[in-house]
């Protein structure tokens, strides 16, 4: 039985993460041969923290091989666990680094989710800045953007960033894989610090119930955040069929997103920038979202080089009834944020019927009017959620001025 495991990158380019090779032995304490960018400043901090994390695992003899290319400590860890693990040690306890403050800080149910930008789960130089992009919420992800044989080690390396990495405010989102592997990748950060849950492909309303059901287990041993969101995705035809449902099946459901990528795949249609073979999803997930009170969110604009066609996808968007998008490169969010935002002429429109609404209440008027135009219930309604954004989004003062 092979008892040598390595995790990490060591091949041409690589930035901020490393190679660990961990060969366990019978005898002879830890040997450590470093190659380091940075070995003059810290080789031996890194060496230090190499033995310590042995320590920590269990490891009493090994002989550890590290090709470091500027590795925070919290990545370090990652990859040294990684590959004790895959050497077939069963760690005497996970090697956690320090928490950074408000690590357990719960979430707001309704707060803004216009931009959820996504970050590859095994690529740790996208992690430390990703927050300063501003975007609503990121998503470390663990699902399609790690290679199947990668997803153990992109696990370690999640709930590190998770315990460690100060966001800058955004919603500290994990997509987790599907079934059973992703019940597992619970365990990893639920207890460090996710707030909200992405469940992909989601067919059926068992799946979020089991996944609601897995949180509240850990929750329940003190293992958990005090809440935990969650946020299924609609990626196929039934999923479609049963948006309204899947929207329901937990209270800690407060988004429904959808994927066309994969819809467009199950249904046998080439996806297109017209978004005629997927309207018929899109409105199912807007529908059931908003039937079921929850918030609607829209797909991903892969082409990340047309930033005109983005504008152009979060407008269409908006004009359906959907309030958020994904991002899969942060220059994408200071766009989405903006299409978003209610435009000049739409808060002044939204202000003078709201202004309207108010006058007629304090007279006791039963009929609102706006110049010769009535204005009923639905039309103060809407206004009012346009008021609303426009203060959420700092495009309006909360007294109503500009």
């Amino acid at each position: 039985m092979s008892r040598v495991g390595e995790a990490g990158k060591r091949e041409a380019g690589v930035r901020s993460d490393c190679w660990i090779s961990v060969e366990l032995r019978d005898a002879g304490g830890i040997a450590i041969a470093l190659k380091s960018k940075v070995r003059a400043l810290y080789g031996e901090a890194i060496e230090a923290q190499l033995r310590d994390g042995c320590r920590v695992l269990g490891v009493a003899h090994a002989s550890i091989t590290v090709e470091d290319a500027g590795a925070l400590p919290y990545v370090l860890a990652a990859r040294l666990e990684a590959a004790v693990r895959r050497a077939g040690h069963q760690p005497a306890a996970p090697l956690l680094p320090q928490a950074r403050s408000g690590l357990k800080e719960a979430g707001e149910r309704g707060r803004l989710r216009r931009s959820r930008l996504y970050l590859p789960g095994n690529e740790p130089r996208f992690f430390p800045n990703a927050g300063l992009h501003g975007p609503d919420g990121l998503i470390l992800d663990l699902e399609d953007s790690v290679a199947p044989s990668e997803k153990d080690a992109a696990r370690v390396l999640v709930r590190n960033a998770l315990r460690t990495i100060d966001f800058c405010g955004a919603e500290r989102m994990v997509r987790i894989n599907q079934g059973l592997q992703g019940l597992g990748d619970l365990e990893w950060v639920v207890p460090h610090g996710v707030q909200l849950v992405l469940i992909p492909k989601v067919e059926d309303p068992r799946q979020v119930a089991e996944v609601d059901e897995r949180i509240t287990a850990l929750s329940r041993t003190g293992e958990g955040c005090a809440e935990v969101f969650l946020m299924p995705i609609i990626e196929s035809a039934l999923g479609a069929w049963r948006a309204y449902e899947i929207a329901k099946a937990s209270p800690n459901v407060v988004g429904l997103a959808i994927g066309l990528e994969d819809y467009t795949a199950d249904i046998g249609a080439q996806r297109t920038t017209a978004g005629t073979e997927s309207f018929w999803a899109r409105a199912q997930v807007l529908n059931g979202a908003r039937a079921a009170g929850v918030q609607p969110i829209d797909t991903v604009f892969s082409d990340v080089g047309d930033e005109a066609g983005l504008r152009a996808s979060v407008l269409e968007a908006k004009s359906l009834g959907f309030i958020g998008k994904g991002c899969i490169h942060p220059r994408q969010v200071a766009v989405v944020h903006d299409a978003f935002a209610p435009t000049a002429d739409e808060i002044d429109k939204a202000v003078r019927i709201v202004r309207a609404y108010e006058d007629a209440e304090a007279r006791g008027l039963g009929v609102v009017s706006l110049g010769t135009k009535m204005i009923d219930a639905p039309v103060v309604k809407r206004a009012l959620a346009t008021v609303a954004l426009a203060v959420r989004m700092g495009r309006l003062e909360s007294g109503g001025g500009e």
